[in-house]
């Protein structure tokens, strides 16, 4: 989870608007307004929500009064629900909690996120709140929020990992950066260095504070090469490259052509990610710009030591390079479906061949995740289904024919992949196969039933005249029998 402090050029609360036409449009939705009066409610029109915020934050010292974050999960890993509860929570430790601000959900990425909008002036005092180095104090607000909330400490986890074997400052610098850590120069001491977490300092390491070891466990070792041998032959051990340009492209337009830019490179295969979901073995490849690597550290979580790759098998011996790239923001995409075997892989590269024939990953760049999507994203995927049947009017959901002649459905934003029976039932699944048939059985007994209504008509019509004149309303077959018993009996 992440948040991200948005600009504003005016005092005009232009959020307002902007997140009230994300409601129009449907890909928006009010969650929370607080602190507001009561005459300032859901009802309110964004005008008279501007208007109070505007009049609250009368104050010619602030020029930008307006306070607008998003809070955003990757994918949809949390609700909406959740979301707000943790924008509620941390606007409180911004200190904002007392204003009065509004929260929206908005759906129209993959990524699920809310809005906080509100103002930086209090609305007791009519003086600014403090708003000294608010980006900063908006990570330090969401990790305390996330650790109250779901037990997550960054100052724990980082002290775990400190206490990991290492043998070099290297080693310790890939350890920290692959959990999110950033380890930099001190400014004031040349003996120090400063760990930083979305560039806030948690600590300062001084030189006698780290301590390096030689890795001596030749049983671990030997059980290490042994995993490793033995699973690149379980799943795919070729390695291509990830760039990751996001950053450049959140650039202004005269800021991405600058020659100092790069994008960052990573280097992924389903070998690393079955090491790293079974074993706890994370393995990070080292490499000069735009060249292959030409080594590799392992981290063991399970014994919290890193291991020089080289000393437990050599590189080439264990995974094959080739010369195909992907985009990050498309691998993250692709690595969070719910492919559990060969058939699904193919079926998604069956949709990205539909919807982009020039730039279709090979098969081996997509990854088995077994994971199972939550019960709400697994509700809403069949609705979706469902609704694209009869409408076929989102563009989130797509059929896929299989090779083996079975359907699937694709939903693409929340990255889900299934067989389409599953989805639906047997019986719509049978009227999606014979769409043609279901009309036709329709139409015969449609048929069925009008000869029906039509021959009782006639029943009845006879019954009818023969009452008329016989003046009397019993079946004449009845009146018949009693005749003949009667002359049996004489």
């Amino acid at each position: 989870m992440i948040v991200k402090i948005l600009g504003s050029a005016s005092s005009n609360f232009h959020g307002v608007q902007y997140n009230d036409k994300k409601v129009e449009k449907g890909t928006g939705e009010l969650m929370l307004m607080k602190n507001f009066p009561s005459f300032i409610n859901e009802n309110s029109s964004q005008e008279e929500v501007k208007n109070y915020l505007k009049s609250i934050s009368k104050n010619e010292k602030v020029k930008k009064p307006q306070f607008h974050a998003v809070i955003s999960t990757k994918f949809q890993q949390h609700s909406k629900e959740e979301l707000t509860k943790v924008a509620e929570d941390f606007m409180q430790e911004m200190g904002y909690g007392n204003q009065p601000f509004i929260v929206i959900f908005h759906n129209d990425t993959e990524n699920s996120h809310v809005h906080i909008v509100s103002t930086r002036v209090d609305k007791s005092t009519g003086k600014k709140l403090n708003d000294s180095y608010e980006r900063l104090k908006a990570q330090k607000a969401l990790a305390d929020t996330l650790e109250k909330r779901y037990g997550i400490s960054s100052e724990e986890k980082l002290e775990k990992l400190l206490n990991y074997q290492i043998s070099s400052l290297k080693q310790l610098e890939i350890l920290l950066e692959r959990n999110g850590f950033k380890l930099t120069k001190n400014t004031n001491d040349e003996n120090a260095l400063d760990i930083l977490k979305n560039g806030v300092k948690l600590k300062i390491l001084n030189g006698n504070q780290i301590s390096f070891t030689n890795n001596s466990d030749n049983n671990r070792s030997k059980q290490l090469k042994a995993i490793l041998i033995k699973y690149k032959h379980l799943c795919s051990n070729k390695v291509f490259q990830v760039e990751d340009n996001r950053k450049q492209q959140s650039k202004l337009p005269e800021e991405k052509h600058k020659d100092d830019w790069k994008p960052k490179i990573e280097f992924e295969s389903e070998l690393q990610k079955k090491l790293r979901d079974i074993f706890g073995l994370d393995i990070v490849f080292h490499h000069k710009e735009g060249q292959k690597p030409f080594g590799y550290s392992m981290i063991d979580h399970k014994t919290e030591t890193i291991y020089k790759g080289s000393e437990i098998l050599k590189m080439n011996d264990l995974f094959e390079f080739t010369s195909e790239v992907m985009d990050k923001k498309l691998f993250e995409s692709l690595k969070d479906y719910n492919l559990s075997d060969e058939i699904a892989k193919q079926v998604l590269i069956e949709y990205l061949k539909q919807e982009n024939p020039e730039n279709v990953p090979k098969e081996f760049m997509l990854f088995e995740n077994k994971k199972r999507k939550n019960k709400e994203v697994f509700n809403s995927v069949k609705n979706d289904v469902g609704n694209y049947l009869k409408t076929q009017s989102n563009n989130s959901v797509k059929i896929i024919k299989s090779e083996e002649g079975i359907y699937y459905a694709v939903h693409t934003k929340l990255h889900y992949l299934g067989e389409l029976q599953s989805l639906i039932g047997e019986k719509e699944y049978q009227e999606f196969l014979n769409p043609n048939q279901v009309g036709e059985t329709r139409t015969v007994n449609q048929t069925e039933s009008n000869e029906a209504k039509e021959l009782s008509k006639a029943v009845n019509e006879m019954l009818f005249e023969w009452t008329k004149h016989s003046g009397t309303s019993k079946d004449p077959a009845e009146e018949e029998l009693k005749k003949r018993k009667k002359r049996k009996k004489l």
